[in-house]
This record gives C-alpha cells, sequence and structure tokens, in this order.
C-alpha cells in the first residue's frame, strides 16, 4: 500500500470523491487539474508515485491484523469511540524538498471538509441524473456529516415512482450509508433545506409517505444505532399538491413538560423536554399531546432555541441525534397490508442519549491562543474568529 499526503488540490478532492466502484480517483484528479497527473517511477516502491505529493508512505497491511484506535475528535462534531482497524505498516518513507505537512480541523460543521464535500457535490451534480435517471437532482448535507441526510428531486411519472429513485439512491455507492431522505417530485433548490422541508411537510402524508426500514448498516462515524456500523434508514416524501395549510407560529403555553416551543419553518416545531436520562419515554407521550395535533414534525432536543436558530444548527442537532428505527414517534402507529403507518404529529426524539459520544468542544486555551495570534497567522487579514467560532473546533 502506498498513501500519499499532499499534492495538488485536485488530487485531494479526488481522493475522498464518492466515485462508482472501478473508477479511480486518479483519474478524476487529472480531469479536475486539466492536465494528466504526474507521476514518477523509484526503484523500491511498489507503485508509481505522485510527483507532486509532499510524502510517500510505503507499506503493508497485513490481513486480519487489528489494533484498537481513537477516541478522535471528528468531522460529526463528536468524539468517535475507540474501535480495532487494519494496522498499516510504513516500511519507507519518500518525500519532497521542504515537504509541508498536510492537517485540517475538523469538529462540528462547517470546517474545511464541509466545503470540500460541497465543491465536490457541485461538481458531480450533473452525473446524478445518467447514472441514476429517475434522480433529477440530489443533495447531501454537509452539516449532518453528510451521511445522515440527503434530498432528492425524482421523476413522478406513475404513482409511487418516487420510492423507486428512493430505492436507487440508497443502492449507489456511498449513498447506501444516507440515514434519511427527503424526496420530492417538485423542482426545488436543495441547498435550502428550510424551504425544502417546509415544501414537503405541506405534502407530506404520514400514513403513506414515511417509511422506516430497520436492521440495516449505518456509517461508522454514526453512533446513534445499536451497535457500530448497525442502524436504520428513514425516506420521507412530499409528492404533488400541498394537504395541509401549515402553522407557522407558536401561540400560548408550551406543550405540558416542554420548555422553549420555537418554529424552525412552517410545520416544524423545536421543543425542549426531560433529558433522555431522566424520561426516556416523553417524546411517545409527547406526540399523542392534542395541543401539536396541527404540527405534521415536531423535533425533541436538549436545547431547542439553539437547535432552531440557524439551518446548520437544526440538521446537526437533529440528523446526528436520531436514529429512524428508535427516535420516530408518532400520536398512533398501526400496520396496514405490512406497512407501518403514521398519523401526524411526527416526533423526532433528538436528544442526547448516554450511549452517545461526547460532543467536541475547543479547550479554552487553544481558543484564546488562536484569537491572540491570528494576524501572525494570517498578516494579510481575514476574518477574526470569536470564542463561539471557536467553540466548534475540535481540541
Amino acid at each position: 500500500m502506498t498513501v500519499f499526503l499532499g499534492g495538488p488540490p485536485a488530487l485531494i478532492l479526488a481522493a475522498v470523491a464518492p466515485l462508482p466502484e472501478g473508477v479511480s480517483e486518479l483519474l478524476l484528479g487529472s480531469l479536475v487539474l486539466g492536465d494528466k497527473l504526474a507521476m514518477a517511477r523509484r526503484p523500491g516502491a511498489p507503485h508509481a508515485l505522485v510527483a507532486q505529493a509532499e510524502f510517500a508512505l510505503v507499506g503493508h497491511v497485513p490481513p486480519g491484523e487489528r489494533r484498537p484506535e481513537g477516541p478522535f475528535g471528528d468531522h460529526y462534531g463528536y468524539y468517535s469511540l475507540r474501535h480495532p482497524y487494519p494496522v498499516f505498516h510504513c516500511d519507507r518513507v519518500w518525500r519532497r524538498r521542504d515537504a509541508i505537512y498536510p492537517a485540517t480541523v475538523v469538529g462540528k460543521p462547517r470546517q474545511e471538509d464541509y466545503y470540500i464535500g460541497e465543491y465536490l457535490q457541485r461538481l458531480l451534480a450533473p452525473l446524478f441524473p445518467l447514472v441514476m435517471p429517475s434522480v433529477a437532482d440530489l443533495w447531501t448535507y454537509g452539516e449532518t456529516g453528510f451521511h445522515a441526510l440527503a434530498g432528492a428531486v425524482v421523476r413522478e411519472r406513475y404513482g409511487r415512482e418516487a420510492m423507486a429513485a428512493a430505492f436507487r439512491i440508497l443502492g449507489e455507492g456511498q449513498l447506501t450509508l444516507t440515514k434519511f431522505l427527503l424526496a420530492t417530485d417538485a423542482p426545488r433548490d436543495l441547498r435550502d433545506f428550510k424551504g425544502l422541508l417546509e415544501h414537503i411537510l405541506a405534502r407530506f402524508r404520514p400514513e403513506s409517505d414515511l417509511y422506516v426500514f430497520a436492521n440495516l448498516s449505518m456509517d461508522t462515524l454514526d453512533y446513534t444505532g445499536p451497535a457500530v456500523n448497525e442502524g436504520s434508514k428513514g425516506v420521507m416524501l412530499g409528492l404533488g399538491k400541498p394537504v395541509r395549510d401549515l402553522p407557522g407560529e407558536w401561540s400560548g403555553e408550551p406543550p405540558p413538560g416542554t420548555r422553549e416551543p420555537r418554529v424552525f419553518c412552517p410545520g416544524c416545531l423545536v421543543v425542549g423536554g426531560p433529558s433522555f436520562a431522566e424520561d426516556t419515554a416523553f417524546a411517545a407521550r409527547l406526540a399523542r399531546e392534542p395541543t401539536l395535533a396541527a404540527w405534521p414534525l415536531v423535533v425533541l432536543c436538549d436545547r431547542p432555541a439553539s437547535a432552531a436558530a440557524t439551518p446548520t444548527n437544526f440538521l446537526w442537532t437533529t440528523f446526528l441525534r436520531f436514529e429512524p428505527a428508535a427516535d420516530i414517534h408518532a400520536r398512533q402507529i398501526d400496520v396496514r397490508r405490512n406497512h407501518i403507518r403514521y398519523q401526524s404529529p411526527i416526533v423526532i426524539d433528538a436528544r442526547m442519549k448516554p450511549s452517545y459520544p461526547a460532543e467536541l468542544f475547543a479547550r479554552p486555551e487553544i481558543a484564546r491562543r488562536v484569537e491572540q495570534r491570528w494576524r501572525e497567522y494570517f498578516p494579510a487579514g481575514g476574518v477574526a474568529m470569536g470564542s463561539s467560532d471557536l467553540g466548534h473546533l475540535a481540541p
């Protein structure tokens, strides 16, 4: 195995691109670069080396050997836990003269990986309809680590064709890691998440348009499932014409047992309540609260004012703290024709669970050091970062 560090930015982008199986990252790197990627042969190197890489680590990975790794701060905004992973034995290192070791900062979005992922989506978006003809547009949300949520505009030429498109998305490459999918048949700007959610909630029929699939694989870094790499998926459809007028404000007292009700968008109410450790069944009872009957979607979380403040906060708080099979509740649930039928409101329990890893926060002394030395790091200027921004950085 040869591991390359650094090199042309096009290669760094290509290395994380969700390419189909069998398509070379080196090929995509050359296409983005606009020229053939320069390679070099060296005695003792089993592979051609990327000529402009900063470092090339050459070694081997013995089959079956595992060692524990972690915990680490990761791009989901939490600490990934300790798990056994394959072991890379480095036998030799090549480097450029005056090589620079590339590094980045990970933590709560948005960080550098967010912008890399967003650029790749814009680059590859025209290919999705070619690979999946029933999908007109597709977007995954970097605020959720990309894998936790996707939105799609699908073609609905006959009844329920949207689900055929949903299955196609959930079966394509890295998209198989998608935890929750929102789909509509109307042209929408999928990057406007708040507008997309409002559009879907106005058309969403919970008895027929919500699907939950349990006992499936899930992203290794998503700890909302019952065990590592295990979890579930959900699909919510919003098709055709509106079926309801959405409430746009909350008036009166909070629902019993809740606090700080906030409207994220018309049709979606965010509320706080007791912690999950204090009352594990509260979300199920909340779904039967009569005052919530007009709201198609209610999100129960620990810090509702913060969660509803911005789309970034809502996406991160909601979709990285619930698992469809375990944390979706409804006023009534029954089975007809082997299909689970839900009655609104749908309540998502996005409270922190005791099994979840710790949330990432920057150490205060690190935040102060960056603030003090910002002009030293960026003498030409740049946007100064306050403590609130640095709170989103991993230690």
